[in-house]
């Protein structure tokens, strides 16, 4: 059985952190534009290339999910049951990578089975890895536009805002408050701060991306390459040099 008076006291407790969050989540309101109009334009422009930044991202991590960047596995399997001599099961391993390393795979062994020469096949796998990496980097300058032009906008938005601090100050005249100075000057900071706020994380992501587009056209033309060309390294040509003594060793054992 409840008694009234601690259901009224629950009540009151739960009212009072209610009416204590709700004044926080003001604050932090406030605060934030607060800084937008401490920053002024520059801010509000600088926040939209965030936005937009972030956007592309998002998009290109996206995609390079989609394609299966990174994921070589596949590719390496097909190789390697194409340099055995099974040609449909390496063309099915390829198929299963559903990546663009398995893909210029399975084009390179279509056109060797279909005795296309050499020459011709590899301008046709240059001409799809070129397609492809292009559409990988498309996005990338407008990340590089953000991260150069953030810096400089941050810097430009300082340089305003010193001017207008020492403005305010040449019109104090005599009697000068050193609290114009320090306020013009952390708000022109601001400015700087949110600039370089902007342009690192971009930076920093706009170069992992490149590297996995790097990659990603390293490994392709390393897997093509290998296809036209023998493994002369001493542990292939040992393993190479074991398939050939099996037979000869089977036949004296016939004998």
């Amino acid at each position: 059985m409840e008694v009234p008076g601690e259901v009224s006291e629950e009540t009151d407790t739960l009212t009072t952190h209610d009416e204590a969050a709700t004044p926080t989540a003001e604050t932090g309101m406030d605060a934030a534009l607060g800084l937008l109009q401490a920053g002024g334009p520059v801010v509000v422009i600088l926040l939209a290339m965030s936005v937009l930044a972030t956007a592309v991202i998002l998009l290109k991590l996206w995609q390079f999910r989609r394609t299966h960047v990174g994921r070589s596995r596949g590719g390496r399997q097909a190789l390697h049951l194409y340099k055995e001599g099974n040609t449909r099961e390496a063309l099915a391993a390829a198929k299963r990578a559903r990546s663009p390393v398995g893909e210029v795979l399975a084009r390179a062994i279509r056109g060797l089975e279909r005795g296309v020469p050499e020459a011709k096949i590899r301008e046709e796998l240059l001409r799809y890895g070129g397609e492809v990496l292009e559409n990988l980097r498309g996005g990338f300058r407008i990340l590089e536009v953000i991260a150069s032009l953030a810096p400089l906008l941050g810097l430009f938005g300082t340089v305003l805002g010193m001017i207008e601090a020492f403005r305010q100050l040449e019109a104090a005249g005599n009697q000068v408050n050193p609290a114009i100075l320090s306020g013009g000057i952390w708000q022109a900071l601001l400015t700087t701060a949110v600039g370089l706020a902007v342009a690192i994380p971009v930076v920093a992501v706009l170069n992992w991306l490149e590297r996995r587009v790097d990659g990603l056209a390293h490994e392709m033309d390393n897997l093509v390459t290998q296809l036209f060309t023998e493994d002369l390294s001493e542990d292939a040509l040992k393993e190479k040099g074991a398939h050939h003594e099996r037979p000869g060793l089977a036949a004296a054992a016939a004998e």
